[in-house]
């Protein structure tokens, strides 16, 4: 799963208000190159856009903004294959953990860090990103926690990108600056784009 990650270098982050719309984005995301998406629990229907996504072939589903345990359960018996929370939540890690699915919990600070390598974990978000310093704190993180690979999320885009993923400790990047509601052949030319951009 991480080196999936790696190797797709951007998790396009997705909300939706309604499942019927859930094939749209995912068909728009593949055609321009990047199978994967973050269902965001942001709106009720993220547990229904994982069900409407979770056999789609080659296709790598995670579920973003999850809060507890519970969630993070609910997601995965929906089809979720990885999970990423917004902070470090210690029950929702040990429940992860313990049931073998893949966590990238929110890591902002040396305390969250000391508490994931805790837990066994060498992934972890980096959010908010740009608010906590971006590239900078992740250069300074590189020294004492030298083992540690982030997915910066948060004021990410297509001015950016390249700029974290230049950092050896920068697993992939989370952003949705490439999906454009409703105009999907615009998401699919923005994330060929943002492609293109990255292995220039």
């Amino acid at each position: 799963m991480i080196e999936r990650l790696h190797s797709l270098k951007l998790i396009p982050v997705v909300a939706l208000e309604s499942a019927n719309d859930a094939e749209s984005p995912a068909e728009a995301l593949s055609n321009g190159g990047l199978p994967c998406a973050e269902i965001a629990f942001r709106t009720d229907a993220a547990l229904d856009c994982l069900r409407t996504l979770a056999n789609r072939p080659g296709f790598l589903l995670g579920a973003g903004t999850v809060h507890s345990a519970e969630q993070a359960a609910a997601a995965v018996e929906a089809g979720a294959q990885f999970i990423v929370t917004p902070g470090f939540n210690p029950r929702t890690v040990t429940w992860c953990v313990e049931n073998n699915v893949p966590i990238f919990p929110g890591i902002a600070t040396p305390t969250d860090l000391e508490m994931a390598l805790e837990h066994g974990l060498s992934v972890g978000k980096f959010f908010p990103a740009e608010t906590l310093g971006g590239v900078r704190t992740l250069k300074a993180f590189s020294g004492p926690y030298g083992e540690v690979r982030f997915i910066p999320t948060g004021g990410i885009n297509a001015a950016n990108v390249a700029d974290y993923l230049q950092l050896h400790n920068v697993l992939a990047c989370g952003g949705s600056w490439m999906v454009k509601a409703g105009d999907w052949d615009e998401t699919t030319r923005l994330t060929a784009e943002a492609l293109k951009l990255i292995h220039e």
